[in-house]
């Protein structure tokens, strides 16, 4: 029996309302009725509705290219993958070649889709595109970034030595290396 089916029906939305709205958040209210007859009130964030995408570019088969750019929501310096939004009009695969030509400054010639992953599913619907990019080669792009982003090759052999690093706690970027890391390992 699949976990879907031990559930039952999933609760009804009765009612939603946006409650806040600034130029990139807007937060809902959402009234659900579950199945077995329990009201209850959520807030949610709403974001862009195409998503994001996470990129890890392979320089060779064993390094990746990291970028160490400021996080204003944790006020200090994060070294993490190039990301960034989907705009209207392009796919998933587009936005990533996007984003690190303007990043790190390099196309890719291979760009894979790896796992699209949420961050707090219980109150966030933002959705991110993990994209494997390999075969780079030299392409830079005007970004919209305040200031040049540094770019740091990392070895995959040397991923532990990264996760003890103070400014290396962005989920999504951990969480792909390890698909990445073992995607490589298996090819190893």
């Amino acid at each position: 029996m699949s976990h879907h089916a031990r559930h039952g029906n999933k609760p009804v939305v009765t009612r939603t309302e946006t409650i806040a709205q600034t130029r990139l958040f807007r937060v809902e209210q959402v009234d659900l009725r579950f199945a077995n007859g329990r009201e209850v009130r959520f807030e949610r964030l709403r974001s862009s509705p195409f998503g994001a995408v996470l990129i890890v570019p392979m320089l060779d088969d064993t390094t990746v290219l990291l970028i160490r750019e400021y996080a204003a929501g944790v006020e200090r310096y994060e070294l993490a993958l190039p990301k960034g939004l989907i705009e209207a009009g392009e796919t998933l695969i587009e936005a990533a070649n996007r984003e690190i030509m303007e990043e790190i400054g390099y196309g890719a010639r291979r760009l894979t889709h790896l796992k699209s992953v949420t961050l707090a599913p219980g109150y966030f619907n933002h959705v991110t595109h993990i994209v494997l990019a390999q075969e780079l080669y030299p392409q830079r792009l005007e970004g919209d970034e305040p200031e040049e982003i540094e770019t740091i090759p990392w070895s995959l052999e040397r991923l532990d030595d990264l996760f003890t690093e103070a400014e290396c706690t962005e989920a999504r970027s951990i969480a792909a290396l390890f698909l990445v890391r073992e995607q490589f390992a298996i090819k190893r």
